[in-house]
């Protein structure tokens, strides 16, 4: 393999190691009983701390979405739980747009041009995406992330190898995440209460208004891809 080449590889290579053993080793640390078991320290540093605190929170989302690490739904409900739902959605909505930017610049700088050329090849829901993304690219931006059409880790891949520019790809990203990001961080901000009271999460102490409505706002969002597709026909 040409040195530059390998120089060019070497952010993407770097990202899926460090994501391979952080999966490894920290796995059992992202959970909401972590999160329980230490909620009195956490808001005491947050309380007294706020800056240091907001700022440490939005490098982990970072982190944690770069290196594509499990758990992302427990670092939203996470932001909700210590910062409510604002500033606690802005903070999410940035550490995910931030470390899905950070997979799309490694992906372009490394695999980019040879690794669409081989998903063309294969054909299938790949390049129904692609073939997608000629016709109206902002559409099928925001379809992909409001929409499970692929995983969260490919709708980073993708339109960085299928040669989309990277601030389509920064404002589709914020803006489509938003919905879900919002619904998940109003159900962190209703486990406060409950995590305040001392109480384990359990169904019973969930049966709040501050967790009820957004559980009702995840139920509207999941029947979106069928209200969608109904109206529009299936896009991809």
């Amino acid at each position: 393999m040409p040195q530059n080449l390998l120089l060019r590889r070497l952010p993407l290579l770097a990202l899926l190691l460090m994501a391979g053993l952080l999966a490894f080793f920290g796995r059992e640390k992202i959970s909401l009983g972590t999160l329980a078991e230490h909620f009195q320290a956490v808001t005491a540093f947050r309380d007294s701390h706020f800056a240091w605190a907001a700022g440490l929170f939005v490098v982990a989302y970072v982190a944690m979405v770069a290196f594509s690490l499990p758990g992302a739904i427990v670092a939203t409900l996470t932001g909700g739980v210590l910062f409510g739902v604002f500033p606690g959605v802005v903070f999410n909505v940035l550490g995910a747009t931030l470390g899905s930017m950070l997979i799309f610049g490694a992906a372009r700088m490394g695999f980019g041009g040879a690794l669409a050329e081989k998903m063309r090849a294969k054909g299938g829901k790949v390049a129904r995406v692609e073939a997608a993304l000629r016709e109206n690219e902002w559409s099928v931006l925001f379809l992909m992330r409001l929409l499970p059409v692929v995983p969260f880790f490919l709708a980073n891949l993708l339109p960085a190898v299928m040669g989309v520019s990277m601030r389509r790809f920064a404002v589709s990203t914020a803006l489509g995440i938003l919905p879900g990001a919002l619904v998940y961080t109003g159900i962190g901000a209703g486990l406060a209460e409950v995590l305040a009271r001392g109480e384990a999460p359990t169904l019973a102490s969930l049966k709040t208004p501050g967790v009820v409505l957004p559980l009702v706002g995840l139920a509207v969002l999941a029947a979106l891809p069928m209200v969608l597709r109904l109206w529009r026909g299936r896009v991809l």
